[in-house]
């Protein structure tokens, strides 16, 4: 990748593209897990604790069992013992030590408490709170949606008790009834934003940026299910500023990555939009920030 994208003391802001075709890219809990919805303009929504997850789980599964690399937030995991494990094999026996070097040993240890933050100020093994460099704002689709809510019916079923039998032993009502929430197609965008000040105290490093472009990249193909349908990154554009403060204001830079909305009155495929940037390289109009476009 360019060395500009990669360096730990510039500012970084990033544009990030992606769809959904026949899936629940995220269900809302609260609404009977129906794809997540902004009721006034009906555009579908992605949380950045979505996106998030994703990320942990590529790093996890490319990366997860090197020392600077493991992921702090699992899937079924007790955040206590994981914070026991690291301060048992770095405190020499110590029952307490002070909250900054237990911080240290955290952002050494976990990629996603370096990169994204973490509070764990609790009462044991306390490492009081990171604040993470890259933050990540809620993807918003493109045009509104309708999701659809469709019946399905499993080919068996569940309980013999419950169920009426033929002559022959076999059952005669087939399956249990369910039901399935999908989007039929959705482009989404989301920005982000990379802080060096903050990535200095948590002791990013260039791999770590290196590991975080492509996690974006290719975390769509290891969060497969049936329930997400066909995820697919269409667009990563990053704006990387010579200065650590930045050169330009990060919604003036967004403004550059046109993604209006689609002529198609019912959009089905990526190929309906037009995604239109300025062009790799120095920007003649903010100076001091170059474009890089890593999926285009």
């Amino acid at each position: 990748m360019p060395n500009n994208i990669t360096d730990p003391a510039r500012r970084h802001d990033f544009v990030l593209l992606f769809d959904v075709q026949d899936g629940n890219p995220n269900g809302d809990p609260d609404a009977g897990n129906l794809p997540r919805l902004d009721p006034e303009t009906m555009q579908g929504l992605v949380t950045d604790v979505a996106l998030k997850r994703k990320v942990r789980d590529y790093i996890d599964a490319a990366h997860g069992t090197e020392q600077r690399n493991k992921i702090y937030v699992q899937h079924g995991e007790f955040l206590a013992v994981q914070r026991a494990r690291v301060f048992e094999s770095r405190s020499n026996g110590a029952k307490t030590v002070d909250p900054k070097r237990g911080r240290e040993w955290m952002c050494d240890e976990f990629f996603d408490v370096r990169m994204f933050g973490a509070v764990m100020s609790m009462k044991e093994s306390n490492a009081g709170q990171v604040r993470g460099p890259v933050q990540l704002t809620f993807g918003r689709s493109i045009d509104a949606i309708i999701p659809l809510d469709s019946s399905i019916v499993g080919p068996a079923q569940n309980s013999k008790d419950v169920n009426r039998e033929g002559a022959d032993g076999e059952a005669t009502n087939y399956g249990t009834m369910g039901r399935k929430s999908t989007v039929p197609y959705a482009l989404y965008r989301a920005h982000g934003f990379f802080n060096p000040h903050f990535a200095k105290q948590t002791g990013v490093t260039a791999e770590d940026l290196d590991l975080l472009w492509k996690a974006l990249q290719r975390m769509w193909d290891l969060d497969r299910s049936a329930s997400r349908g066909l995820l697919a990154c269409r667009g990563l554009y990053v704006f990387s500023h010579d200065s650590s403060l930045g050169d330009a204001p990060a919604h003036r830079l967004f403004e550059l990555i046109e993604t209006p909305k689609s002529a198609v009155e019912a959009p089905r495929a990526f190929s309906d939009y037009t995604v239109s940037h300025p062009g790799d390289g120095p920007l003649a109009d903010f100076p001091g920030v170059a474009l890089t476009s890593l999926v285009s």
